[in-house]
């Protein structure tokens, strides 16, 4: 029994994951903060062998595609079963990992911890028959969601990226309850408490000791316990590690202060806002390098 559940406290999360390999599941579902969560009871893990609804006796989940070409397709037979028992029960959300779904996002994974229920259901091959997720569109909402413009062997290794980016968010995960909100993306997901220099920017460097490592200073500011001159920094740093990584984040930013277009303007970048402009010029990132 949990410690939340000795308490007679609520799950804040169920996660239910479908795979034909629940053994990649054995280990990091258990370890650093998510397994802490799990084990006090804040989260809830199960994971589903979907052979287990498989109809014959070889426990077949693919068959060749209707239309042709290379690959297997999982069928549809099958996972419909398998939803149906596993999602039947209580509200929840439907995800699927697939490379052509929407893009994951901080945004969307402040959206999902939210959600009292999550269930997975982890293509392999060429995918799951496109009717399961047309079938289970009309019972329940089902987000088909890419965490990047790559192929993976199959949905397992999104699933657990997914997990984690939704755990991290839940309220007592994190030691510090502010750390969300000062990542990268920590004040577009509406963090409470999120710092202005990280909304809608990925995060600069950081530092601890030793304060001199081969030959590499730590930026004088951290060290002046000037808190105003430190948050300038850090949005400082912000915006030149976003301009130079992820320019599309820039071309969306609103409200710039004058400070923020001189450090663009410095960084060969337009005016956020002024239309797609010329691509930022290459500059150091670290803070060595950047700290006035």
């Amino acid at each position: 029994m949990s410690e939340a559940q000795r308490r007679g406290d609520a799950v804040r999360l169920r996660v239910d994951i479908v795979t034909i390999f629940p053994a990649y599941f054995n280990g990091p579902l258990d370890v650093s903060l998510i397994g802490k969560a799990a084990a006090r009871g804040d989260i809830e893990f199960a994971v589903h062998d979907l052979r287990r609804w498989a109809r014959d006796a070889h426990r077949t989940v693919d068959d060749m595609p209707f239309g042709g070409g290379p690959g297997m397709v999982m069928k549809p037979d099958v996972w419909g079963d398998a939803l149906d028992d596993i999602a039947g029960a209580g509200p929840a959300t439907l995800v699927v990992p697939t490379p052509s779904g929407l893009p994951f996002s901080q945004e969307l994974a402040a959206r999902y911890a939210a959600q009292p229920r999550l269930v997975f259901a982890c293509g392999r091959y060429e995918g799951i028959d496109g009717r399961v997720v047309e079938a289970m569109r009309a019972r329940m909402p089902t987000d088909e969601i890419s965490i990047g413009d790559y192929v993976l062997a199959g949905g397992e290794a999104a699933a657990l990226v997914i997990t984690e980016a939704v755990a991290r968010l839940l309220p007592g995960v994190l030691g510090n309850a502010s750390s969300a909100g000062d990542d990268s993306f920590g004040g577009a997901a509406g963090a409470a408490g999120g710092p202005r220099y990280m909304c809608g920017l990925v995060e600069g460097p950081v530092y601890t000791r030793p304060r001199s490592w081969r030959g590499h200073e730590v930026p004088g500011v951290l060290l002046s316990g000037d808190h105003a001159a430190i948050a300038r920094w850090r949005r400082d740093m912000a915006l030149r590690r976003t301009a130079a990584y992820r320019p599309d984040l820039i071309r969306a930013l609103r409200d710039l202060d004058p400070r923020d277009q001189q450090v663009l303007a410095e960084a060969g970048f337009p005016a956020a806002g002024d239309g797609p402009g010329a691509p930022p010029a290459r500059f150091p990132v670290g803070g060595e390098d950047m700290a006035h």
